[in-house]
């Protein structure tokens, strides 16, 4: 109970944190003219956002960063709050969230304007550091490989694990990007998935990882207030990248990696409609399984608006990630 409450205030000052320093973002923000640049073939409504600040990513992982740092420097004085494992998980966050920078930069002021990146460049970028980060996992930390549900014994998985590793955490990272198009659709889901990892976490034992989680939650609701429709902040890249990577190590760390299809149904189901729907479109010479893609413009075409996409999309991200929790009890 003691370590669920730590938690939970930990997730209380992240929030307060991401609230307070919400305005001068902004007015930071805009004074250097970041703005979101709206691609031409997105959705028409989608124009009246035009010039939105971005790169709000940094309101969420500012508190985070702070609240691990100083909890940890705590030990230096013999006051445990949370240990040396979270540091790779905070690691993960702050090179894909520079990585994220550099693709919004480049997007808004760069050679690129309006492309950000070069795919490639980007992609080879995040899996150079997924391999670091598969390494660490497996030989310093060494966590738990794999949980199977119903096996109470973590399954070993050799030199099968880096691998995996890197895909998962290079899949999520451009999943929960690609899932962030909508209001707070990429804060509301992702901060679902966070909150059923931390629980898991809390379960296995992994009190400091659990506090982790939910401080990450505490600044995604912090975000949210500046993110909610009609949008004050967007995440951009510098978010969306971080938090999808960020995620993916979480929930390797738990070894219940085998659940990030339900507990993070959106992302996954997001990248899905993306690869079959250009799959689809090369075999067929131009045609077309879904309206647009990623899948939330499909519903936008549809008849949806934006809050009844993100509200329904939140509602079973929530279900499914309930249901994670519970296969990862079994």
């Amino acid at each position: 109970m003691r370590e669920t409450s730590l938690a939970l205030a930990l997730s209380g000052l992240s929030f307060m944190l991401a609230v307070i320093w919400g305005p001068p973002l902004l007015r930071v923000l805009r004074h250097f003219r970041i703005g979101k640049l709206i691609r031409v073939e997105g959705p028409d409504r989608h124009f009246a956002k035009m010039g939105t600040p971005t790169m709000g990513g940094v309101l969420i992982i500012l508190p985070v960063t702070l609240v691990t740092v100083l909890l940890n420097a705590a030990s230096l004085i013999g006051v445990t709050v949370l240990g040396r494992s979270v540091l790779l998980p905070l690691l993960v966050m702050l090179s894909f969230a520079l990585l994220g920078a550099i693709d919004d930069w480049e997007g808004i002021r760069g050679p690129r304007r309006g492309l950000g990146m070069r795919a490639r460049t980007k992609f080879l970028l995040q899996v150079g550091l997924a391999l670091i980060v598969a390494f660490a996992l497996k030989y310093l930390l060494q966590v738990p490989e794999l949980f199977w549900p119903g096996v109470q014994e973590p399954l070993t998985l050799g030199n099968l694990y880096i691998p995996l590793a890197v895909f998962t955490i290079v899949g999520l990272s451009n999943a929960v990007n690609l899932t962030d198009g909508l209001d707070g659709l990429a804060g509301l889901i992702t901060a679902t998935a966070f909150a059923a990892y931390g629980g898991i976490a809390l379960l296995q034992g992994q009190v400091f990882l659990g506090r982790f989680c939910f401080t990450l939650v505490g600044a995604l609701f912090g975000f949210l207030w500046w993110n909610v429709h009609p949008a004050q902040l967007f995440m951009g890249d510098t978010g969306s990248l971080s938090l999808g990577a960020t995620l993916g190590v979480v929930a390797l760390m738990t070894g219940q990696w085998l659940l990030l299809p339900i507990i993070a149904i959106i992302p996954v189901s997001e990248a899905l409609s993306v690869i079959i729907q250009v799959a689809y479109f090369k075999a067929t010479g131009g045609k077309r399984i879904f309206r647009m893609a990623p899948l939330h413009h499909h519903f936008e075409l549809g008849g949806w608006s934006e809050t009844q996409v993100v509200q329904r999309f939140w509602l079973v991200g929530l279900l499914f990630a309930m249901f994670g929790v519970a296969l990862a009890l079994v």
